[in-house]
C-alpha cells in the first residue's frame, strides 16, 4: 500500500514544473516537443524541443509525473528520440559550452 500512495504523490508534477514548461513553450514556439526520461531514483527528465530547435528540460518525480506534465500544457506533444525530433533539435555553442560544464 505504501508504494501506491508514493506513486501518487509523484504522479503529478508541481505548479512550478509546468509553469517551466509552459514559459518554454511560450518562448521557443508552438508546438514544443517532450521526451520523457527515466533517470532513476531522482525521477525523470522532461527534456523539451522547442519549435525553434531550443533544448531545455524539467526534472520530475517521476516518469508519471513527466506524462501528466507534458499533458497539462497546450502545444507541448509527447515525443521520442526519432529522426523527426532530432532533426528539429538545434544545438548552439552556449548549449554545447553548459554541457561540458565550462
Amino acid at each position: 500500500m505504501a508504494e501506491t500512495e508514493e506513486k501518487t504523490e509523484t504522479a503529478a508534477p508541481t505548479s512550478r514544473q509546468v509553469a517551466a514548461a509552459r514559459d518554454f513553450v511560450k518562448r521557443h514556439g508552438k508546438p514544443s516537443r517532450a521526451v520523457v526520461e527515466n533517470i532513476g531514483r531522482i525521477g525523470a527528465r522532461v527534456v523539451l524541443v522547442g519549435a525553434d530547435g531550443a533544448l531545455g528540460d524539467v526534472v520530475v518525480a517521476s516518469t508519471e509525473a513527466g506524462d501528466a506534465l507534458v499533458e497539462a500544457v497546450e502545444d507541448l506533444e509527447p515525443a521520442e528520440w526519432d529522426s523527426e525530433t532530432v532533426k528539429v533539435t538545434k544545438i548552439g555553442a552556449e548549449h554545447r559550452r553548459r554541457m561540458a560544464g565550462k
